[in-house]
């Protein structure tokens, strides 16, 4: 079931992407985050009038996606950087696909021109999921990520929706 994020969900967001700070690079983020931190992201993004939603198994946060503010510049208004994040033991079930086609569903209601992800290279199930979405490979930047002593690439997709 996808819905809405509220900010009651943000233990369980954390549980999820706190696994990915501490066990991999894709995120760039080091330490973990608080509830009270994700709190706050979220109430961002709704103030944003983004759309932040979860994927709900038995009642419990299996996943979650969302869109935010891609720069901060007023040309860039049309512009929005989606990321997705899924607890472990849930991938290749479909949730990630049942996620974006909810977000781009949302996306495509609002002023939205063009859609970003950036993707921490090598992730082939990530680029798999985004260009299942129509999105494309437009940038590469080489070693621009330090974590776990290594330096790390990033990939940036796009697709414009209107």
């Amino acid at each position: 079931m996808i819905t809405p994020v509220t900010t009651s969900d943000a233990a369980q967001i954390c549980e999820i992407y706190n696994h990915y700070i501490d066990t991999s690079v894709i995120s760039f983020e080091s330490t973990a985050v608080s509830t009270a931190e994700m709190c706050s992201r979220i109430t961002t993004i709704e103030q944003l009038n983004l759309p932040w939603l979860v994927a709900r198994d038995a009642g419990e946060v299996v996943g979650y996606a969302y869109a935010t503010q891609w720069k901060a510049r007023h040309a860039y208004r049309y512009c929005v950087e989606i990321s997705i994040y899924l607890a472990p033991n849930t991938k290749a079930k479909g949730i990630g696909s049942a996620l974006y086609e909810a977000l781009f569903a949302s996306l495509r209601k609002l002023d939205v021109h063009a859609v970003m992800a950036c993707i921490a290279l090598p992730n082939a199930h990530s680029i798999a999921l985004h260009e299942k979405f129509g999105m494309r490979k437009v940038a590469h930047f080489e070693e621009v990520g330090y974590k776990f002593d290594r330096w790390l690439d990033v990939g940036y997709w796009q697709v414009n929706l209107k």
